[in-house]
């Protein structure tokens, strides 16, 4: 009971972490990145698509992202939708390719993405928390109802608290190296 309640928050604290890398892993940087486009949803005949699903992407000289779609009449309605996407870069068409050039980012735009960038990891570990306090309660309901120790109880309790700080703490790396990122000229 107590190992699968342990297994339950550290697997909810990885669903966070996880879903928080994916989250910033299409903010724009500097650099070109597969990332910034490859979850990017586009309308592909009435459906609602990953572009990663309809192509293969690919980076080109560190500045440039090659899309290679595999149907070719997609891609004049798909590089609209690019064009009409947050990422603010204007799409070239050759052949059945589209060519993203990715211009450097001006100061006042990095700054913008820095400050976005801190309200996702604030709220990944807001995230974190919740599942700590939903863990201790738990343990707490089950110290209460005598189902385990109160020995068990403060070990149960001290081994969330531990994984909720390396959990925060690893958000706060990854934020780190982000921004670290972002703030490349």
């Amino acid at each position: 009971m107590s190992e699968e309640l342990i297994s339950d928050v550290k697997s909810n604290m990885a669903n966070t972490i996880e879903y928080f890398q994916e989250d910033i892993s299409g903010m724009r940087t500097n650099r070109a990145h597969s990332g910034l486009v490859s979850g990017l949803m586009v309308d592909y005949h009435g459906t609602q698509m990953k572009l990663s699903e309809l192509g293969q992407i690919s980076v080109s000289e560190g500045s440039m992202i090659l899309i290679q779609l595999w149907d070719k009449s997609a891609v004049p309605s798909i590089a609209k939708e690019i064009e009409s996407s947050d990422l603010g870069i204007s799409p070239g068409i050759e052949g059945d390719t589209i060519r993203l050039v990715v211009p450097p980012l001006n100061e006042e735009r990095r700054l913008e993405l820095v400050r976005s960038l801190k309200k996702k990891s604030e709220d990944a570990k807001i995230s974190i928390r919740n599942v700590r306090r939903n863990g201790m309660d738990e343990v707490k309901l089950l110290e209460k109802s005598s189902e385990i120790s109160q020995d068990d109880s403060r070990r149960l309790q001290s081994e969330i608290q531990k994984n909720t700080d390396d959990n925060i703490d690893l958000i706060s790396s990854i934020s780190q190296e982000k921004e670290n990122e972002l703030m490349e000229v």
